[in-house]
């Protein structure tokens, strides 16, 4: 008797062509999608929400912001793990269409726009409970203090 076998790594396999279907109808990187397509980036204040003329192309806000609001959902805060989920997770290659920012970029893009981000953010919670996704459980905390034995 032997042990369970994998199948070769140079097997080609009968997957969905398209990323598309790998991300269900109701995933919320749908949900993040629609939400930010909907909102007016230079509005807000997002530098660089309108390219310019000349020189190299950067990112464009609307996918950086994307990232960022899928990060904090999912608990990814760091820059660094935000670009390992771009080149891993396919829920995020379907939301940041197979783009790869560095994790320099991805810091950068945070420094840069630290008030826009808080008018963004609290413009989706307030979507979010508009549209009753939140679950709204009360957390309370006292102001016990413990004393604790650390040996």
């Amino acid at each position: 008797m032997t042990h369970i076998q994998g199948t070769p790594r140079a097997q080609t396999l009968l997957l969905p062509e398209c990323v598309d279907d790998y991300v269900a109808p109701d995933n919320v990187v749908r949900f993040i999608e629609a939400f930010v397509e909907s909102l007016d980036l230079a509005a807000a204040g997002f530098d660089r929400a309108r390219p310019k003329a000349t020189g190299r192309p950067g990112y464009d806000p609307s996918d950086l912001l994307k990232l960022y609001i899928y990060g904090y959902l999912n608990r990814v805060r760091s820059s660094r793990r935000l670009e390992a989920e771009t080149h891993r997770n396919l829920e995020v290659i379907w939301l940041m269409r197979q783009l790869r920012p560095d994790f320099k970029t991805i810091a950068d893009f945070r420094r840069e726009n630290k008030t826009s981000f808080r008018k963004v953010f609290r413009e989706f919670v307030v979507l979010c409970r508009s549209l009753d996704l939140f679950g709204r459980e009360l957390i309370a905390v006292d102001g016990t203090r413990l004393k604790a034995v650390t040996r």
